[in-house]
């Protein structure tokens, strides 16, 4: 029976292929997500082992609780003499690594604004100097800067150029005197560094008397470890104590937790694909099952047994499950290279040395492989096996209908609604992240394979509506291809079932989108009253409250209400959570927050907010219990725990604050947050002014480059630009899964046209042209896909109602334009499937399809 298998599946070399394909690309972004994850944490652990092998010990913040959003309490310069009084301490130097400067490029504008962040960084000592000099030297005066080689390259500088910077203090220009490399690579991740002497970086960062790290080097003789429990000793409980090795291995746990999220989502997108690679097989193994019953009656007739003939049907499926996942193995080598690439051309620009290829990447990609192929083999298997031995004697065998025929209907319901309930589950009731995805994806996975048993019933009256125009434009040709779609309705139902997934994947990331698009200028058209936005030029993160201050000069500006950020802990509540700083005198002048309750009215809740009191959001507030003069208990990182007492409780349907909001002196004394987040700019008049909005811009882009000036309406364009970033991210992705999908469509019309040989060559005897057979197959394929299309749309609007519902205050919107295109698409697709099979089919013979059997 292994030759029987071997020679059947050697006998149709083409559907050997286009099945084995189907496998190989689901496997292909499985193993290239791994092989480019890996190949990242493997660079920046070597990255991170070099740039800290001079260093014994490092001191760092407790990034526990930060300031100013996401910005550790610096160290305090007193901290470095008693390090350097520690016996068994050979040198200790401080450093400066802060991320919230702005190097700007040689266009004025910075040179990062896709998310990499960018470093103002202190020129260390030769000892526990982690950067080389590519070309030309260090800065050694407080008008010159080193950039890494990268940002160089990429901006086009050369030594000598005028470099601008701008962090805390207003924008200065520096010469560039030196390109430097870490580890031997040019970049670190697209993220830009501006080296410059301690005393400068200081100066620029606001950071005088202040260290983001104290870097220690031993006596000969002492370990690291010993050296370490001595600085531990004299070092604050907010700070942290590390060995080099210890440190190294922080930075890469770090990198690799943040990747995790680009692994889950890829990985994702990969089992996406090879699920839909699953409807294509056991699509082909039924077909091809149904076309050789006469062969399995006749090896029955010949005595093999039920068992023998499964075995022989699963060893085809194993064969093509190797074959495929071995290729997509191979190939996923290749798609590491184009992963980085796409993710380059989206501004992450993620180091790489070398190809990492873990045996857990080959193991799990073969694995997956060949077990959703076999799987999927199963169930056409056991039907091979139910075809009587009496059946080799007749012509025209079918199938024989069984029970589990019978009951594909109502399973197909329970199926659909089980998955409607798993993910209603997961989205509403489940509290755990884990969890409730888990439950979210099975259900929507399970809600896919209900649709696809449940859709050979929609095919006929589907195929009646899209079919009726083609057939009206087309005559003959299209009432046979739409004819031809209907004639067996299971197997047009599961080649649809391939691009409906795709297709309603992406009609819900589209969806979705237009629903965050229009719930961000719904929250800014609601809350907004100041006229002018001012934010930093990335989209987030602090920036200088100097900018704030310099605008509040500009004639015609009455009011800038500042808002910021820092990051607590609540006493009795687990995790961390966001504690957001207003200006009370002036932030009601300029946003609309909706205080319900408040001491002791609501409408003085913000405006008399003391330093001892807290407004709380009303679903915080119900959450965890809170009203009126409950007591609230933040921890700090400066002088222990802050006790609070509710005075307000409020709502905010314009998403700008956290679920709690105290005065910004609070966040200044107790956090050290003196950065803003955002200020909003009342204008004389309380009207958009051009005049002022233009002297504004003038002023910042002479002296705050960090800071962009936005009206409203170019604020909502910003985030629908971003918004539209990520789903052109999102779509590249799910490209692979149509193009699965539409090998699906290629596979089932050549098997088909084999099935209807015949047939083709009885239309071709009585007159039917070459051309006309071409398109009868086009538009068979047309149909077929604006099936799959149009059942993908309505799936995808369903997985879009019940995912919003569970966000609170979202807006469900529909692009219907998009909705549409996104069906036209699908039968354009459809055309672009068939090319091969119309082909194949016009070349028959006429004399040999006639005489075949």
């Amino acid at each position: 029976m292994r030759k029987v298998a071997l020679r059947g599946l050697l006998a149709r070399k083409t559907r050997l292929a286009l099945t084995a394909l189907a496998v190989a690309l689901g496997v292909m972004l499985i193993a290239g997500t791994y092989v480019f994850t890996d190949t990242i944490n493997r660079s920046f652990d070597r990255i991170f082992a070099v740039s800290l092998s001079k260093i014994d010990v490092v001191v760092t913040p407790n990034d526990d609780l930060t300031q100013d959003g996401d910005t550790p309490i610096p160290l305090d310069a007193s901290l470095l003499r008693r390090i350097l009084a520690i016996p068994g301490v050979h040198s200790a130097e401080g450093s400066i690594n802060d991320q919230s400067g702005t190097i700007l490029g040689s266009d004025g504008k910075p040179v990062s604004s896709q998310g990499a962040p960018m470093f103002v960084a202190s020129l260390n000592g030769p000892t526990f100097e982690s950067l080389t000099v590519a070309k030309g030297r260090f800065p050694q005066t407080a008008d010159e800067v080193s950039l890494d080689k990268g940002t160089a390259d990429r901006e086009h500088f050369k030594l000598g150029s005028l470099v601008s910077v701008q962090g805390v203090a207003a924008r200065k220009r520096y010469r560039l005197v030196g390109l430097t490399t870490i580890a031997g690579v040019p970049s670190l991740g697209g993220a830009a560094f501006a080296t410059m002497t301690l005393p400068e970086a200081q100066r620029v960062t606001d950071k005088a008397g202040r260290f983001d790290a104290i870097d220690v080097e031993a006596d000969p003789g002492v370990s690291a470890a010993a050296l370490r429990a001595r600085v531990r000793a004299v070092t604050p409980k907010a700070a942290v104590v590390r060995t080099g090795r210890q440190q190294a291995k922080s930075q890469s746990d770090d990198i690799e937790s943040g990747l995790s999220f680009l692994s889950t989502a890829l990985l994702a997108f990969g089992g996406i694909s090879l699920f839909v690679g699953a409807f294509i097989i056991f699509n082909t193994f039924s077909i091809t099952v149904a076309q050789r019953a006469r062969e399995f009656a006749l090896l029955r007739t010949l005595g093999a047994s039920r068992r023998q003939v499964l075995r022989s049907v699963l060893a085809e499926g194993l064969t093509i499950g190797v074959i495929g996942s071995a290729v997509g193995l191979g190939a996923g080598i290749l798609v590491a290279s184009g992963l980085r690439a796409l993710f380059k051309s989206f501004g992450i620009d993620l180091p790489s040395s070398g190809t990492v290829v873990e045996q857990r990447t080959i193991i799990v990609s073969l694995v997956v492989g060949v077990l959703v192929t076999v799987v999927a083999s199963l169930v056409p298997a056991i039907r091979a096996t139910r075809v009587p031995p009496v059946a080799a004697l007749r012509e025209g065998v079918a199938m024989p209908e069984t029970r589990s025929s019978r009951l594909a209907f109502p399973a197909a319901l329970v199926l659909s609604a089980a998955g409607v309930a798993l993910m209603v589950l997961g989205l509403f009731v489940v509290s755990g992240t884990t969890s409730a995805l888990s439950l979210t994806g099975g259900g929507a996975a399970a809600l896919f394979v209900g649709v696809a048993l449940l859709s050979p019933k929609l095919v006929a009256p589907i195929a009646s509506v899209v079919g009726a125009p083609i057939e009206r434009l087309f005559g003959l040709t299209g009432r046979l291809a739409r004819e031809n779609s209907v004639r067996q309705p299971g197997r047009t139902a599961t080649t649809a079932a391939a691009l409906m997934v795709g297709v309603a994947l992406v009609c819900f990331a589209a969806i979705f989108a237009a629903g965050a698009n229009k719930t961000i200028a719904d929250a800014v058209d609601n809350g907004l009253r100041g006229q002018i936005i001012l934010q930093n030029q990335a989209g987030f993160g602090a920036f200088t409250p100097e900018a704030g201050n310099a605008v509040a000069r500009v004639d015609g500006v009455t009011t800038v209400s500042r808002v910021r950020s820092a990051t607590t802990r609540v006493t009795g509540i687990k995790g961390k959570q966001s504690v957001t700083g207003v200006d009370p005198a002036t932030f009601e002048s300029v946003y609309k927050l909706e205080v319900r309750q408040g001491v002791p009215d609501a409408q003085s809740a913000i405006r008399r907010l003391p330093a001892s009191g807290v407004l709380v959001e009303t679903g915080y507030a119900k959450d965890h219990h809170l009203k009126l003069g409950s007591p609230v208990v933040l921890a700090t990182p400066r002088s222990g725990p802050l006790r609070l007492t509710v005075d307000g409780i409020y709502k905010d349907k314009g998403k700008l604050v956290g679920s709690l909001v105290v005065p910004n002196a609070v966040l200044a004394d107790r956090f050290g947050v003196v950065k803003d987040q955002v200020s909003f700019v009342g204008l004389r008049g309380g009207r958009e002014d051009k005049g002022i909005k233009h002297e504004i811009d003038a002023l910042l882009t002479a002296d705050y480059p960090q800071v962009k000036a936005q009206t409203a309406a170019q604020f909502k364009q910003g985030q629908r630009d971003q918004i539209n970033q990520l789903l052109g991210l999102i779509y590249a992705l799910l490209a692979l899964t149509v193009i699965v999908a539409l090998f699906g469509i290629v596979n089932t019309l050549v098997l088909s046209i084999t099935e209807r040989t015949r047939e083709l060559g009885m239309l071709r005897a009585i007159g039917t042209s070459r051309r006309q057979v071409k398109r009868m197959i086009r538009l068979e394929a047309v149909i077929t896909a604006l099936i799959g299309g149009i059942l993908g749309v309505v799936i995808g609007v369903v997985l879009s109602i019940l995912v919003t519902r569970a966000i609170n205050d979202f807006t469900l919107a529909f692009p219907v334009g998009t909705l549409v295109a996104v069906v036209i698409a699908s039968g354009l697709a459809g055309v672009l499937a068939a090319i091969l099979p119309a082909r194949r089919a016009a070349k028959l013979d006429v004399l040999q399809a006639l005489a075949y059997e």
